[in-house]
């Protein structure tokens, strides 16, 4: 293939990208990349806003099956619902992990200007550790947990900050733990039960491969919202079947 012929084809991949992404009604016809570039070996950098985690998550897989694509450089980031300095959102992001009754026997630490800092210890017999670090509004959780639930929900926990536009969930599950859809439904289940704003007491959670249905009944449309949107946060999480009913 000659150089012309390279990147004539770079250039149509380019326009494939763009056509794709604009014909997602959550980002919508006229929405625009602040960078896309695509490799020689097929991978595409993709870097800009998006409104929410759920048009992140769909237009990553929307890119990758475009033919051609051998991977993406994720730059995507959610639109904050609230703006916030790094330091407000790690602050918030620590007391939510705190807060969480489940996360008792783990050590939560900070990351900052001056390296690693601990902010809650744990009992004698710690069963692991948060290290939460944030990178102009991407939260970059590290560490040990003890089961791929507590993985997640920490995720969640991040992704409930306002100011936060990203979370990289790096986040070790030792003993390791094989997933799968019934590992994905509890981490689902929990997390919206844990959300003070959705009532998951008549919400039911089913899960085939990386798709969450949810069904059941809420009392207000704002409820339905919420629940859709914390399941699109969970950690593995790549499409959402909303078919929960309203009734006041």
């Amino acid at each position: 293939m000659t150089h012309s012929d390279v990147k004539r084809s770079i250039l149509k991949m380019e326009q494939t990208v763009r056509s794709v992404l604009r014909s997602e009604p959550r980002l919508g016809p006229s929405y625009h990349l602040e960078e896309l570039k695509i490799e020689g070996d097929g991978v595409v950098l993709l870097h800009g806003e998006v409104p929410d985690v759920a048009a992140k998550k769909i237009a990553l897989e929307k890119v990758a099956a475009i033919p051609g694509v051998s991977g993406i450089a994720d730059h995507l980031h959610v639109a904050p619902a609230a703006q916030m300095g790094d330091k407000e959102i790690r602050v918030h992001t620590c007391n939510g992990l705190i807060g969480e009754t489940g996360f008792k026997s783990l050590e939560i630490r900070e990351r900052d200007g001056n390296g690693d800092k601990l902010v809650r210890g744990a009992p004698l017999d710690p069963h692991g550790s948060i290290l939460v670090e944030v990178k102009q509004g991407l939260v970059i959780l590290n560490g040990r947990v003890p089961s791929l639930v507590s993985k997640r929900l920490a995720g969640v926990i991040a992704w409930w900050v306002p100011g936060v536009r990203d979370v990289i969930n790096g986040l070790e599950v030792d003993p390791p733990e094989e997933d799968g859809p019934s590992r994905i439904a509890d981490a689902v289940r929990i997390v919206l039960e844990k959300d003070p704003f959705v009532n998951a007491g008549q919400i039911k959670v089913g899960v085939r491969n990386t798709l969450v249905r949810l069904t059941g009944l809420v009392s207000n449309e704002t409820q339905r919202q919420a629940a859709e949107r914390d399941a699109w946060m969970v950690f593995g999480v790549d499409l959402v079947v909303n078919d929960i009913a309203v009734r006041p």
